[in-house]
């Protein structure tokens, strides 16, 4: 069984590129260094350091997100990885797609998409409760019994 094969990109419309099309470039390669530096910091930290793969729970994620230093870092890397995928899949869009309504549809749904997502998971980031009220003491943090509840 043969593998499908793509149809050929659309030749080349833009004649330069423009002002956005280039930040959005220079952002691409940016990002894409600074996201190779968090992703393997990421792994260090939680995959290396301390017990490994074994400590991974749900007081290990309260207790790294307690501090406002790993919110950031955890923020960070949301938005960077949803908007360098974005803008790749744009890119891709822009190359593939066959007419101009196709193209529009396709990145409007992209644009929605990755704006959900960095919105549920700034959400999710800031407002994580570390001590949840009724929950099992001996699933949560050390800290959470010096907290007053």
């Amino acid at each position: 069984m043969a593998a499908p094969q793509l149809s050929q990109p659309l030749p080349s419309t833009r004649k330069r590129l423009t002002p956005a099309h280039r930040w959005w470039w220079l952002f691409q390669r940016i990002s894409g260094v600074v996201l190779v530096v968090l992703i393997f910091t990421h792994l260090f930290v939680n995959l290396i350091l301390g017990d490994g793969v074994n400590q991974i729970d749900f007081a290990f994620v309260a207790g790294k997100w307690a501090a406002w230093y790993w919110q950031w870092i955890d923020f960070t890397m949301l938005v960077l990885a949803m908007l360098h995928g974005a803008n790749g899949m744009s890119y891709l869009i822009s190359d593939y797609a066959r007419t101009k309504r196709s193209r529009v549809v396709l990145n409007s749904l992209l644009g929605t998409a990755t704006a959900v997502i960095i919105v549920l998971g700034t959400l999710v980031i800031f407002t994580f409760d570390a001590c949840p009220q009724d929950a099992d003491p001996d699933l949560l943090p050390s800290f959470c019994s010096e907290v007053d509840r």
